[in-house]
Parts: C-alpha cells; sequence; structure tokens
C-alpha cells in the first residue's frame, strides 16, 4: 500500500507548518526542541527522546544534543564527531521502528507531514537525514512516496547575500537528499508592502544579477572600507569588503551554474496560498495518479445519498 508524504526542513524562524484543513494530514515532529505547536503531532520525538535530557546526561550543546539524537536512533553507530556536532539525530537513527509502528496502517488518504528542526547542517554535509529518508522510501517497507519541502523566509530577500546563502543551503539539501524537492518562500505576507512584484519575480528564480544592484551594496560604501584603516575583527568591515561581494557572487554563480533552484510562494494566513504549494506536492509524490478515476455519476449519487 502506497503512503505520501512530505519532509519540511529549513532554517529556524522559517515558519515550516504546511498543515491545510481541507486535507488528511498524519502529522511527525522530529525536532526533539519543539515546545509549542500550531497542532498536536500525531507522532512526537519527544516521546521517545528530549533534547534537554541528552544535553544533560552527555554534557553537549544545543546542536550537539539535536543530531546526536536523530543519528542514534537511525544507526545504533556511537561516532566521536556526533557526540560533539550532532546528538537527537542519532537516537532516531537507531529506533527507526519507532516511526516504522506508527506509520505502518496509515492509508494513501493521509499525507504525512514530517516537520524537521531548523539546524541546517542536517540537509547540507552530514549523512544521517538520507539514511532516514532511504528508511522512509524502501520498498518493503514504509515505502513512502516522499519529497522535501524546503522553507526559506521570506524577509531574507531584503539582505540579498543572505538569500543567497540561503539558496545555496536549499540547493544543498537538493542534491544530498536525492527526493523530488519543492523550495519555498514562507511569510510572503511580511514583505508584501516592501518589496514590489517586478523585484520579487527575480527572486522566485534567482538573478545573479541581484548582487550587482545591490541598494546595500553601493561602491562608495565598499571605496570608504578600503580607504580606511580597518579592524580585521570589526564584522561590519568584514560584511562591507571586497572580498566579502566577491564571496556572494561566486555563490551566487554556483547557482546560476547549476540552475536548479526556484521557489514558490507561501502566505499561511492565506487558505490557497497553502493549497497552492500542496498541489506542487502532490504532484511531486504524484500523489493523484494512485487515486481512482471517478465517474461523471459519482458526484450525483453522493448528492442523492445526501439527500
Amino acid at each position: 500500500m502506497s503512503k505520501y508524504g512530505v519532509l519540511v526542513m529549513g532554517p529556524a524562524g522559517a515558519g515550516k507548518h504546511l498543515r491545510n484543513n481541507k486535507r488528511s494530514c498524519y502529522y511527525v515532529n522530529l525536532d526533539p526542541a519543539a515546545e509549542d505547536f500550531a497542532y498536536e503531532p500525531d507522532l512526537n520525538i519527544k516521546d521517545l527522546i528530549s533534547l534537554e535530557d541528552v544535553m544533560e546526561e552527555m554534557g553537549l550543546g544545543p546542536n550537539g544534543g539535536l543530531i546526536y539524537c536523530f543519528e542514534y536512533t537511525i544507526t545504533n553507530r556511537p561516532a566521536f564527531y556526533a557526540l560533539h556536532i550532532l546528538t537527537e539525530v542519532r537516537f532516531l537513527l537507531d529506533n527507526l521502528d519507532f516511526l516504522t509502528e506508527a506509520m505502518d496502517s496509515l492509508t494513501e488518504e493521509y499525507l504525512i507531514i514530517i516537520d524537521m528542526p531548523g539546524q541546517i547542517e542536517l540537509y547540507t554535509h552530514i549523512p544521517v537525514v538520507p539514511e532516514l529518508v532511504k528508511h522512509l522510501t524502501r520498498t518493503g517497507a514504509l515505502n513512502v512516496n516522499l519529497c522535501a519541502a524546503y522553507l526559506l523566509e521570506s524577509t531574507f530577500v531584503v539582505d540579498r547575500a543572505k538569500f543567497f546563502a540561503g539558496t545555496l543551503s536549499a540547493m544543498s539539501a537538493m542534491i544530498m537528499l536525492e527526493i523530488p524537492h519543492v523550495n519555498v518562500l514562507s511569510k510572503m505576507d511580511l514583505v508584501k508592502d516592501t518589496v514590489s512584484r517586478k523585484e520579487l519575480k527575480r527572486f522566485i528564480d534567482p538573478d545573479v544579477s541581484l548582487l550587482n544592484d545591490d541598494p546595500a551594496d553601493t561602491t562608495e560604501a565598499i571605496a570608504s572600507s578600503q580607504d580606511r584603516a580597518v579592524n580585521p575583527l570589526d564584522s561590519g568591515s568584514l560584511m562591507a569588503g571586497g572580498s566579502f561581494k566577491r564571496l556572494n557572487q561566486a555563490v551566487a554563480q554556483l547557482i546560476d551554474d547549476f540552475s536548479m533552484v526556484s521557489f514558490l510562494k507561501l502566505d499561511v494566513q492565506d487558505e490557497d496560498s497553502v493549497g497552492a504549494i500542496l498541489s506542487y506536492i502532490d504532484d511531486a509524490i504524484q500523489y493523484h495518479e494512485a487515486q481512482e478515476p471517478r465517474e461523471p455519476n459519482d458526484e450525483i449519487d453522493e448528492v442523492i445519498d445526501m439527500q
């Protein structure tokens, strides 16, 4: 029996919520540090392990504790680097039955929404989440038709260097996970009055020339920073210098060379906007192809039965 799901990722604060009241959803929270929920999870990693317990027992910080919990759950392979960098992830990888047993009986009518932590290193260069994806999608196990939704907060467009850095992390996740991918600019209501529609289109399909006309990066500002004595520890000087600009241009050019990333717009307060995102996700996981075709008289019969 086929199952359908979406792995919702993105930096902390991106607003990783895609639930729609018109759709039957099974909500899985895999963020062991989450405390407040807009919707109560149907399955919660905090029932298995909590970040606070790991930090206390292992003497780790938040990021190290988080990755340990994930990785230990999936692999049961303690590793030196994991104990210092990742923590909640390891614990999840060693206890995959926690997911399998809970989701095994789900039917195809449910969209499984898996809410992930906001630590982007999980998706960009640590081979932990790819192992989780392989388990979820493997034939004979859960066999979930899975896609990833990478959310980037729309306010990133105000700082163009920050936007391209976020776009690079989205592209890295696409390459790492190797599953259908949907990239989303979230919280569009926060920028609708500050960014014009015409300008926004340049961010939807990232345009490398955005860095050339960045209002926050004028030639005069660069010249003045080069003329005066600069304290190398001054973050303001580093962020305004020519080297930083060249780094941003190299990042933007890399994104343009791969030409993999484009964004959809999301305003969670607009039900139509949420519905449009879910429609793209359905296409990515081929949800509609698995549904039985409806005969023209089916709807008429339903109305008669209701009467």
